[in-house]
């Protein structure tokens, strides 16, 4: 009879709601690169294929393909996560400015559509973004540049 009335609830769905997420920027130092740079070959390839579409001359992203470079610089990145891999980045292959030096600087959330956006900005072209279909606000202002204070979103 017991083992019945255990049985009965375990299978019962939780009566508390989950309390949500508490996020805080992640350390940049301690991110992971998870996604391999593209090699110049691949590159190349990729600005002809695209470059060479023909419908994008008449839209609005035909800048990428007025120089080469610019379409490098736009698409020589890898992801990159936080150590507990909650945030995501895409960073640029060939780095001007390393993880170790910089700090977080701003937090903001932005919704769209069901998807809460958590963004960690560095500065220097540097984000780690959350996703979540939670409903998250930033604590405080989202300013911590001065080092005093850690970026904090509360998500439920």
């Amino acid at each position: 009879m017991k083992r019945r009335f255990l049985v009965f609830l375990l299978a019962l769905p939780p009566l508390v709601a989950p309390a949500g997420e508490r996020l805080s920027c992640p350390d940049p130092a301690a991110a992971v690169q998870v996604g391999n740079c593209p090699g110049e070959a691949e590159l190349r390839y990729t600005f002809n294929g695209f470059c060479s579409d023909n419908r994008r001359i008449y839209q609005d992203d035909a800048a990428l393909c007025a120089d080469y470079a610019d379409y490098r610089q736009a698409k020589n990145v890898a992801q990159w996560e936080s150590a507990d891999g909650a945030f995501t980045a895409y960073l640029a292959c060939d780095p001007t400015v390393r993880l170790t030096a910089v700090r977080g600087a701003r937090m903001t959330v932005s919704r769209q559509g069901q998807i809460s956006r958590v963004a960690c900005d560095y500065g220097e072209g540097i984000v780690f973004t959350h996703r979540t279909r939670l409903q998250c606000r930033v604590e405080g202002d989202g300013n911590c540049s001065n080092g005093q204070q850690r970026c904090i979103a509360r998500c439920e």
